[in-house]
C-alpha cells in the first residue's frame, strides 16, 4: 500500500486491513513514498517524519510492516521501481498494489503502467468524491486488456483525508480519533501542519 501518508490515518488502516481480510492477504507493506511525480514535493511533510508516523500507527498489527524502499531511493520515486523491487525481494509471491480509485482512474498516467500491471493485482478501493461509472469503466477496461488483475474492494467508506487533517491542524481544531494517539502525539510534538 503506497501513499504519501501526510499523515496516515484512520481511513489507511481500515482499508489496509479490509484489503487483508478480504483477499486472505499475509502482510500488508506500508510504503510511505519518497519524491511523488504528481505532487509539489515542496508541499509535502519530510520522508523521514511520515514514514516514522506511518511505524506508529501500523506497530500493533503483527500483519503490517512499514518499507523505507521509495524514501530511500533518491530522485523521483516511481510504483514501478518499488513493485520490481519486491518482486526481487519476495521471488513467486503475489503482489496485491493497493490504491484508491481516484489514484486508479488515473493508471494510463503512471510510469510503465502496463509492465506495472503486468507484474502485479491492483485492489482499487474506492472513496467518497470518485464516481461509481468512472471506476466502473476503467476496470472493465483494464480487466478487459489484462484478465483479470484489477479488483474493487468493498470497504467501509471513511470521510477522512490527509487534506482534511492537515487542515484541522492549521485551524486549531482536534484530530482526535482521525489519526491513531501516536500519531496525534507526534504531530503535536514536531510542531506538523501549524502553518
Amino acid at each position: 500500500m503506497g501513499g504519501t501518508f501526510d499523515p496516515i490515518h484512520i481511513g489507511h488502516l481500515v482499508l489496509a486491513e479490509e484489503a487483508r481480510n478480504y483477499f486472505g492477504l499475509e502482510k500488508i507493506f506500508f510504503i510511505p513514498t519518497g519524491k511523488p511525480p504528481h505532487k509539489d514535493i515542496d508541499n509535502i511533510t519530510d520522508a523521514l517524519k511520515r514514514y516514522e508516523m506511518t511505524l506508529l500507527a501500523t506497530g500493533s498489527n503483527p500483519y503490517f510492516h512499514v518499507s523505507s524502499v521509495e524514501i530511500n531511493r533518491p530522485g523521483i520515486t516511481y510504483t514501478i521501481d518499488t513493485i520490481r523491487y519486491f518482486k526481487k525481494q519476495i521471488p513467486g509471491s503475489e503482489i496485491y498494489f493497493i490504491t484508491g480509485a481516484d489514484s486508479f482512474v488515473e493508471i494510463n498516467t503512471w510510469k510503465c503502467a502496463d509492465e506495472l500491471l503486468s507484474l502485479c493485482k491492483f485492489v482499487a478501493a474506492r472513496r467518497i468524491g470518485v464516481e461509481n461509472f468512472e471506476l466502473e469503466r476503467k476496470i472493465n477496461e483494464m480487466k478487459n486488456k489484462f484478465g483479470d488483475i484489477v479488483y474493487d474492494l468493498p470497504s467501509p467508506y471513511i470521510g477522512i483525508s490527509s487534506t482534511v487533517i492537515r487542515e484541522r491542524v492549521r485551524e486549531g481544531k482536534s484530530i482526535k480519533y482521525f489519526v491513531p494517539e501516536a500519531v496525534e502525539n507526534y504531530i503535536v510534538k514536531n510542531g506538523l501542519y501549524i502553518k
